[in-house]
């Protein structure tokens, strides 16, 4: 369902023209049959070498990396130091209170596209202050996910997807694009062009503030951990930033493409080696960003994990933006892909399989195959 937002005439008719773009741009790509049925078996996606962040299906060795929480162990010795604190859990949606920190980056480094300001919403899990005071858990790190809107999109379109992400324990980052977001008076759809660089930038002054001693964002952020996503057009510039020789983000361990395609103006090739997993989500019905090019994505990602969840019957925003179905769905698969593959938590498989198999309402496809056909 189209937010109040949408209905400004003017943003109306500019959407509809990114609308049209991205139809032409996969005209040529024919939409296999049977995008809706039964979910086919993901396990074997684990199985693939040298993509998951942590080796024999558990996160590397550390305190509180298992799934019990904290690591076991004895007191020690009388007088021995104290323990260090266990890095804060991560996974369950709900687990965490958001805290919100706006910053702005301004990138420099592009004379020809000018001064970059980015202005960024950071959400963040709050480490109860009991726990933390303990040495129960420590306030960081967390692993990040950089988030890119849609053409014309605001921020706050997707605040109830971001926020469960960070609910979970991941720092979700939300930038704003100069000249492509929802208050911008004169929107140009080309600057797409400058997007995977400006994720790029955001990732670098988000790593620069968390390595900071002191600030809010201090200590926050794991820098091997990295995600992008982004919706629509944002789907595009992530996509770009985590599998295309053109901008090739090497700090990006995993990627979420909702409602994306292959954009031609950037050039470069898609889906070397070493790209990320990948998490592509499309809507049946959706008109604005047409099924056939997440298809084109999915099919042409041979490198390593790649997931296709098929949402019946959805449009083109409801899956994203708002509270309504199947926008939990989403938030519930996307989170449980996180947590396996930018978490590491491999033994979560299974909650990933059982999340995006909705009878009627959803079917998880993986390594190439498209979700089968309904019987």
């Amino acid at each position: 369902m189209r937010t109040a937002g949408h209905a400004d005439s003017r943003r109306a008719a500019s959407s509809r023209r990114a609308a049209s773009r991205r139809r032409r741009a996969v005209a040529a790509v024919a939409l296999p049959a049977g995008l809706a049925g039964a979910a086919v078996i993901i396990a074997a996606a684990l199985a693939v070498a040298g993509v998951l962040p942590a080796a024999a299906g558990h996160p590397a060795a550390g305190p509180g990396s298992g799934p019990g929480g904290r690591a076991g162990g004895h007191g020690g010795h009388r007088g021995s130091p104290r323990p260090r604190p266990s890095r804060p859990p991560v996974g369950a949606i709900g687990r965490y209170r958001v805290a919100r920190r706006s910053v702005t980056f301004t990138d420099r480094s592009r004379p020809a596209a000018g001064d970059r300001e980015l202005p960024t919403l950071v959400r963040y899990p709050v480490v109860p202050a009991a726990q933390v005071a303990s040495g129960e858990y420590s306030r960081g790190p967390f692993p990040l996910v950089v988030f890119a809107p849609g053409y014309l999109q605001c921020r706050s379109s997707y605040s109830a997807l971001l926020r469960a992400w960070a609910s979970a324990g991941y720092v979700v980052a939300a930038v704003e694009f100069p000249r492509t977001h929802c208050g911008v008076a004169a929107p140009d759809e080309a600057d797409l062009i400058n997007q995977p660089a400006d994720l790029a930038a955001v990732i670098g002054g988000l790593l620069s503030a968390s390595a900071r001693r002191s600030g809010a964002l201090s200590g926050l952020i794991d820098p091997s951990r990295i995600a992008v996503a982004g919706h629509s057009d944002g789907g595009d510039a992530a996509a770009a930033v985590a599998a295309n020789t053109c901008c090739r983000d090497g700090l990006v361990r995993a990627a979420l493409i909702l409602s994306g395609a292959e954009w031609p103006p950037f050039g470069g090739r898609y889906f070397p080696p070493g790209t990320p997993p990948i998490l592509f989500v499309q809507g049946t019905d959706d008109t604005w960003n047409p099924p056939a090019a997440s298809v084109q994505l999915y099919l042409a990602d041979r490198t390593g994990v790649r997931y296709y969840l098929d949402l019946i019957g959805a449009d083109h925003f409801s899956p994203y933006e708002g509270h309504a179905a199947p926008e939990p769905l989403v938030a519930r698969v996307t989170t449980d892909f996180l947590d396996v593959y930018l978490a590491g938590q491999t033994w979560r498989a299974g909650d990933l399989a059982r999340a995006g198999t909705r009878p009627g309402v959803a079917v998880l496809g993986m390594a190439g195959r498209l979700p089968a056909p309904a019987g």
